[in-house]
């Protein structure tokens, strides 16, 4: 399985997210409070360099009609300036209203998505990283039920 990492892009923080060694689960890892690129990208790297990733999947907010709005167009921006700067691959899925899972999710533990806006991010990142997951394992099954000898 490849090593992967969810990021969960915002203006003021990044939440990470990775998963088990059989690419089933993905779990919060933690959340960055951006302060610049620099900084930002160190953080990032010493995750990367740890778990040895060799992509990045990042959450893109499409707008609720499917298009691209202007923040996913900046989240693009980010994302390929970091994907350059670790020399890692970056491929996006669609991340609407993961945020609001998350804060759904922190509700049901008891918890203040308002005071808990690092976890509501962590969260948001695993979200993001397991609907990748998924998506890969269900390609993946399809592939092999026709019989594909690549797998």
């Amino acid at each position: 399985m490849i090593s992967v990492l969810g990021l969960d892009l915002g203006r003021k923080r990044i939440g990470v997210a990775g998963c088990d060694r059989l690419g089933q689960l993905a779990t919060g890892i933690t959340t960055i409070y951006r302060r610049n690129f620099a900084s930002d990208v160190a953080q990032l790297r010493r995750i990367c360099q740890e778990r040895g990733v060799e992509k990045l999947i990042v959450g893109l907010p499409y707008t609720l009609d499917g298009q691209l709005g202007s923040q996913a167009r900046q989240v693009q921006h980010l994302a390929e300036k970091i994907g350059a700067a670790l020399n890692l691959p970056v491929e996006y899925i669609d991340e609407r209203l993961t945020s609001f899972q998350a804060e759904e999710i922190l509700k049901q533990r008891r918890r203040s998505p308002r005071h808990h806006k690092d976890l509501v991010d962590q969260i948001a990142a695993a979200l993001i990283l397991q609907q990748w997951l998924d998506a890969r394992s269900q390609t993946a099954k399809a592939t092999l039920a026709a019989g594909d000898p690549q797998l």
